[in-house]
Formats: C-alpha cells, structure tokens, sequence
C-alpha cells in the first residue's frame, strides 16, 4: 500500500486511477486534486476511466479530462460503454472490466465514488474499487446531487484559488449536456469548496473531501 508521513523521504506518486461511473464525475469529485497532482507530480501516469457515457457526453468525457491532464505527461484516457442506471444489474460485466484492470495496473493512488452515495452506479464502482484494489491508498471522493448524500469526509485537499477557478471553468465549458440541470452551476461547485475549506482550515478558503477509509501512516 501506497504510505504517507512518517518517512524520511515521502515517496513519490506514479501511478494515478481515477474512476467515475459518468462523464463529468471525476471532474466534480476530485479535478481540483487531480489538477494539483498534475501540478506536484507531473511525470506520473494518470489513469482516466469513464465507464458510462453516449456518444455526446463520450466528447464531453475525452475533451474535459484533456484538459484536466494538460500538465501530465503520461495519461490514459477511456470512456466506456456501460449502460447508465443499471450498473447493478451489469455488475458481472463490470466486475470482469475490474479485474482486467488489476492485471494492468498497481496505482499508488486511486480516486473512487463514496460507497455510500445514494446513487446505484456510484456504489458499485466504490465497491468493486475495494474488491479488487485491497491493497491501496484510495480516496473517494464525493458527489453533491439532488439525494442529499453529503457526509463528514476526513481527507481533505487544500486548493488555491486558481485550482479551484480553474476546476468549474472546466466544468462549465466542457458539459454543455448538464447545463440544464438545476444543480450543475457554479455556485454549488464554489460552495462545497469553501464548505470544505472552512472545515479544514485552507489557507486560500477552498478545498476538496475524501473518505479515507484505510491509511497506512
């Protein structure tokens, strides 16, 4: 398992998973880490998985997750086909593209929904996360939505301004699909940042928040 703090010398990322059950969940989860990571660790690999999306929102994935990696010199990028709302009637399919994935890749660090956010899509690829991932640092990451699933996350990532600025512009140019969500406005993005950066005490007010569930100090 990947480790942090306690060590003469930190140990450097290389390897990066990140999973969204559709195209714009990694971007709302954690683009503001991921934009960080590519910042401080730009020569690690970032692996950018989608696994639903229509033709449409398949554009809309590859084009926001370009722009989120720009500062990554190694990424992965793919946008799956799995059918939206009934990943837990497809979940053999899905368990079989999860253990494909573990032949492929050992990530030091991996970016997953919550395992208790209310939407069915969004718990099983948590839960496969842990089944085939057992032995690695994982984040989950959350997702605001009209369920009102919010928790009290104890992870979190401080982000400047600019991160975060940078985040919902990205956001906001990439997903013309949900723009006419009630939801997917800027002021619920900036929001849960400064909820989170209020809770943790950021430096420039915001901040993104993971459940880490097992962290080896």
């Amino acid at each position: 398992m990947f480790q942090i703090g306690f060590h003469d010398a930190p140990q450097p990322i290389r390897q990066i998973l990140c999973l969204g059950a559709h195209s714009d969940d990694i971007e709302i989860g954690c683009g503001g880490a991921i934009l960080k990571l590519t910042q401080m660790f730009p020569d690690a690999c970032f692996n950018w998985i989608v696994f639903s999306a229509n033709q449409d929102r398949a554009q809309e994935a590859e084009a926001s997750a370009q722009d989120f990696l720009e500062q990554a010199q190694r990424k992965n990028i793919v946008v799956a086909d799995f059918r939206d709302g009934f990943f837990p009637y497809d979940g053999a399919e899905i368990k079989k593209y999860f253990e494909q994935l573990k032949e492929q890749l050992s990530p030091d660090l991996i970016f997953t929904h919550c395992r208790h956010d209310l939407h069915q899509d969004h718990r099983v690829l948590a839960e496969l996360t842990w089944n085939t991932f057992r032995d690695h640092f994982v984040l989950e990451y959350e997702i605001p939505k009209y369920d009102g699933d919010l928790g009290s996350p104890n992870v979190f990532v401080h982000l400047s301004k600019a991160q975060s600025d940078q985040k919902i512009d990205y956001l906001l140019r990439h997903f013309a699909t949900q723009a006419n969500k009630h939801w997917f406005t800027e002021e619920l993005f900036l929001s849960l940042l400064r909820i989170r950066g209020v809770e943790s005490r950021a430096p420039e007010y915001y901040a993104e928040a993971f459940y880490g569930r097992k962290i080896v100090l």
